[in-house]
């Protein structure tokens, strides 16, 4: 009887249901709490009495537990109809009754609900600053929670994603702090805060908050503190920080100090890091004259950084004292050293000597290049040159410019400013002699007679070289501004002034450039615009709306494209904050200006993926009138998709099969800027296609766009390198190419080898904060479009590819370390082979086409001469050349012996590992293949596998052997002043640098 009741039961809920219109208590509740372990089975019938069930729950005469079951069946039943709004509203009246832990589709979902709704509410509770009791608390009550599980589960990943999302930074913190590993959480908060909240003002709120949790760990991580600092703009508290390690008894808390100072100098924030080293404190008992020469007197402190001197300097300067007191003596010496490196001045200065150290650029591509480019076609002309300064980028080395005087002083009017420039970016970061390198270009205080432009030329080549470094050159590029009204003079001074003051924000530089901008010169004007950017860089202050207004009033169109992008650099990274100045320049009627509205986009949102920015720029890639605007619109996808560079090419598929090439160029640049040294295949394959495009001009931007993703790749790791490489090639010897395309391939040549080979284009730093300068290189560079001398700043985005340990006197000590991977993957490109050795191979096979009637007489003619003249080997061995049959069996010798060595070599497997030594030159591919030895001397502070990284030495009383001890001034100013004075000491400085290319060597010594 039973068994038959429940059947029933199962086949209809029409009994339970029935039983709701009792009238007694009893047995409504009995119907309920039956239906509700039926409602997965019987939904569609229970969904007819559902207002007999809401009344159940509006009843307040039924008791709560009944109510809440009637919530929780309602609740129910919506879900399965698919009003998931109403479902959640009786959910949270159903209380306890809704279990966050229960495994279900019904609850998974109604919970993903309730935390979209409650993310909504809270967001618009912040954004209007009201208070946030407008949230439902049951529904706040569900979400704290599932955040409680969360915690109790061990899933801290899961509640603190939530938190955050949920703006609940109390229960953030309770998620870090309950964690397992409060260190690792801490990171993954970093990463989350930095990749998933897109409001600026919210993610500062949640460093803050992880500031704090740092600080309250027995053993705080100071790199993580500092960037984060960082990030807050707080030097003071970094400065605090460095102070208190720098005090420290203990060596290793010093080096830490230096790790941390270095990190945060790869960020290149020079406002920041300037502001930082200024707080800290002078040693107590140290006379003020013996810390200045440190603080105030950058080139000085240069020149003697990191060797004996300045130490001496201190100590005599004050010996007494520090007999009186180490602690302040070994504070003193370390202060030296910190502010030598927050100056950038210590890691210039290695990397300058690595770049000089392993430059192997191939001389024989630029000669190559120079011999097929016409002379007559200036724009490959001043491409060879561009291409030049960008292959041999901060290595000093200026070989092909002293080689080829002659054709070098062709270039005449602009492309004489751009030949000039160029030796500042083949000696960026030589800030030792950067002036007196450029001295015999330099305005020479009205004694008149030089070319305005390459005074112009050497100008901005001083900011190149002091780019984001220039206390030392800005007052000197100020007094040539003001004491020149020569345009092309001006035009320089104020891009090199823009340069050296890079985000400074200095009002009186500003003014000096402002006053440059009114005289409403055009050439002067357009430098000015973004000189003015370049200064002001992330500020976002009221002069955006200065320079907005002269740009509505100004009819030079230049100028108002200068301001456009000087506009877009001033609210670099400002987010949110920007928005305001972006819509009003994407609806200003001027085209330029809405150009420039593309820029503020990308720039405002740079690196932040952020969803709206994105569907900004696409609704402005689709829409507008101007194909400059369309061009830009697409390019910037690139700023603003650098974090997620595999998103990028997916995101312009379509852009760049577009009808109009101006799209099709800007999709081939933005993946060329965000997939920069990534080598990745879809960016590749992307880009391919566009390399053959009909239209010259894109066919251009995808060879630039291709250099820039297969940087620092090699054939082994990718073969279409080496037919990218070929293309190259083919493209410069082609007589018929257009020369858009021509001038495409010779910038590509230069980008892919650039910097000798051991720089790659980053524009996030290890720690994945933006490197401002390279951002803002690339922004500039990419405007190339209209002004070609701009190319240059394309240098400024390169990042040595190095690994340079340093021991705690900040000197490179050599040790050896791994690389778990094979040797090939990550080798430098094959160099070049000169064109005669492909002729000589050939030699054979036109003797062999002769007809059997000459190959007879030829050899009747050798044993007539060999019988007539036996004793002379020399006639009978050129007469065997000339013969087809004395030619055949010696040249097939040779041949098989050449074919057969490397088939030798190969038979040894290649190894699997590869010892390098420090410093190396370390790809990023290749960083997650570097170990350290087990019984190596040397640890590093940090598990960073590439950049400057501090060791601990763990036997320090053995002797140490250092490298990187030639520093390129000894060989390399002459190269350079060799240069400038017209080559008279150009033999010594060549064998200097001419063991790089290898095969010209050859060829030097058996002539």
């Amino acid at each position: 009887m039973a068994a038959a009741a429940a059947a029933t039961m199962v086949s209809s809920a029409g009994g339970l249901l029935a039983m709701l219109n009792e009238s007694h208590p009893q047995l409504k509740y009995h119907a309920l709490s039956n239906l509700i372990s039926f409602v997965d089975q019987f939904w569609p019938e229970i969904s007819t009495s559902v207002p007999i069930i809401e009344s159940l729950y509006e009843d307040e005469e039924f008791g709560q537990h009944q109510r809440q079951l009637a919530a929780s069946l309602v609740s129910k039943v919506f879900y399965y109809l698919g009003e998931l709004n109403d479902s959640l509203s009786y959910a949270l009246g159903a209380g306890p009754l809704f279990d966050v832990s229960e495994d279900s589709d019904y609850v998974h979902t109604l919970l993903s609900k309730a935390i979209d709704e409650y993310v909504s509410l809270r967001s618009k509770a912040a954004e209007s600053s009201d208070e946030a009791a407008k949230v439902d608390p049951r529904l706040e009550a569900i979400v704290e929670r599932m955040l409680d599980k969360c915690i109790v589960d061990g899933k801290y990943q899961q509640a603190m994603g939530i938190a955050i999302e949920c703006r609940r930074l109390d229960k953030l913190e309770e998620a870090i702090t309950r964690s397992d590993n409060v260190h690792f959480t801490l990171a993954y908060c970093i990463n989350a805060s930095n990749s998933f909240v897109y409001r600026r003002e919210y993610r500062q709120e949640v460093l803050r908050l992880l500031v704090k949790v740092y600080e309250k760990l027995p053993s705080p991580d100071y790199l993580s503190i500092c960037q984060c600092l960082m990030f807050l703009f707080e030097p003071e508290g970094v400065a605090n920080i460095l102070e208190k390690l720098l005090r420290s008894e203990n060596n290793e808390d010093a080096l830490l100090a230096f790790q941390i100072a270095f990190d945060l100098v790869e960020n290149e924030h020079q406002a920041f890091l300037l502001n930082v080293r200024d707080r800290l404190s002078a040693p107590k008992s140290l006379t003020l004259e013996s810390v200045q020469p440190s603080s105030s007197d950058p080139p000085a402190a240069h020149n003697e950084n990191s060797t004996a001197p300045e130490d001496v300097q201190m100590t005599d300067g004050s010996s007494a004292v520090h007999d009186a007191d180490p602690k302040e003596a070994m504070y003193a010496e370390r202060l030296t050293k910190i502010k030598g490196i927050l100056s950038g001045e210590t890691s210039i200065q290695l990397t300058l000597q690595f770049l000089f150290s392993y430059n192997k650029s191939d001389l024989l591509i630029l000669k190559t290049i120079k011999q097929s480019v016409e002379m007559r076609n200036s724009v490959c002309h001043s491409a060879t040159i561009y291409a030049n300064a960008i292959m041999h980028a901060g290595t000093t080395v200026d070989t092909f410019l002293r080689d080829n005087l002659d054709w070098l002083s062709r270039a005449t009017n602009w492309a004489k400013f751009s030949a000039t420039a160029g030796l500042g970016v083949i000696h960026r970061g030589h800030l030792q002699q950067g002036r007196s390198l450029m001295a015999p270009y330099l305005p020479q205080g009205g004694a008149g007679g030089g070319s305005p432009y390459s005074e112009g030329g050497a100008l901005y080549a001083l900011g190149l070289i002091h780019a984001n470094h220039g206390e030392g050159i800005k007052q000197f590029l100020r007094d040539s501004l003001r004491g020149t009204n020569v345009e092309v003079i001006q035009h320089g001074a104020c891009l090199g002034l823009g340069l050296a003051a890079l985000g400074t924000a200095d009002d009186e530089i500003y003014d000096d450039i402002k006053s440059v901008l009114y005289t409403d010169s055009a050439v002067a004007g357009e430098a000015a615009g973004i000189s003015m950017g370049l200064l002001m860089v992330g500020t976002a202050s009221e002069k955006a709306s200065e320079m907005l207004a002269y740009a509505h009033e100004t009819q030079h169109e230049k100028i108002i494209r200068g301001l456009a992008l000087g506009i877009a650099l001033t609210v670099y990274g400002m987010e949110e904050e920007a928005d305001t100045l972006i819509e009003q320049m994407t609806r200003d009627q001027d085209p330029i200006l809405r150009y420039g509205g593309m820029y503020a986009l990308a720039l405002a949102y740079a690196g932040t993926a952020n969803n709206k920015a994105i569907r900004q720029l696409l609704h402005f890639a689709v829409s507008d009138v101007s194909d400059d605007v369309r061009r830009t619109a697409v390019l910037a996808l690139g700023f603003i998709l650098y974090s997620e560079p595999e998103q990028t090419p997916r995101i312009v598929s379509l852009l760049s099969e577009s009808y109009n090439p101006h799209v099709r160029y800007g999709a081939a640049l933005a993946v060329g800027i965000s997939c920069a040294g990534t080598g990745l295949g879809e960016a590749i394959s992307l880009l391919e296609p566009l390399t053959l495009d009909v239209v010259d001009f894109v066919r251009q931007g995808a060879l630039i766009a291709m250099a820039m993703v297969m940087i620092q790749i090699n054939e082994a790791s990718d073969s279409r390198v080496g037919k990218f490489r070929r293309q190259l090639e083919k493209i410069i010897l082609d007589k018929h190419e257009d020369a858009m395309s021509k001038m495409g391939a010779i910038l590509a040549s230069g980008i892919v080898d650039a910097g000798g080979r051991n720089v790659t284009i980053r524009l996030l730093s290890k720690t994945k904060h933006d490197k401002v300068t390279a951002v803002v290189g690339l922004a500039v560079f990419s405007q190339f479009w209209y002004w070609y001398p701009l190319i240059y700043f394309v240098s400024l985005s390169f990042s040595p590819t190095a690994f340079i340990g340093l021991n705690y006197d900040l000197k490179v000590p050599k040790f050896e370390f791994l690389s778990h991977a094979k040797p090939s993957l990550f080798e430098y490109p094959k160099p070049t082979t000169v064109p005669t050795t492909t002729s000589a191979v050939k030699l054979p096979t036109a003797v062999l086409s002769t007809s059997a009637k000459a190959k007879a007489r030829a050899k009747k003619e050798a044993e007539q001469k060999a019988n007539a003249e036996k004793s002379t080997g020399v006639e009978s061995s050129s007469s065997a050349v000339n013969s087809g049959k004395g030619k055949l069996p010696s040249d097939k010798d040779g041949e098989a012996m050449q074919v057969d060595s490397p088939p030798e070599k190969k038979s040894e497997p290649e190894p699997s590992f590869e010892i390098l030594t420090n410093p190396a030159r370390v790809v990023p591919a290749q960083e997650k293949f570097i170990k350290f030895l087990r019984d190596s001397r040397y640890l590093p502070m940090k598990s960073a596998r590439s950049g400057f990284v501090l060791l601990r030495d763990l036997r320090p009383n053995e002797p140490e052997v250092l490298t990187l001890t030639d520093s390129p001034t000894s060989t390399a100013s002459p190269a350079g002043g060799s240069a400038a004075a017209a080559g008279q000491q150009s033999s010594s400085s060549a064998m200097a640098v001419d063991d790089e290319p290898q095969p010209p060597q050859a060829f030097e010594i058996t002539s």
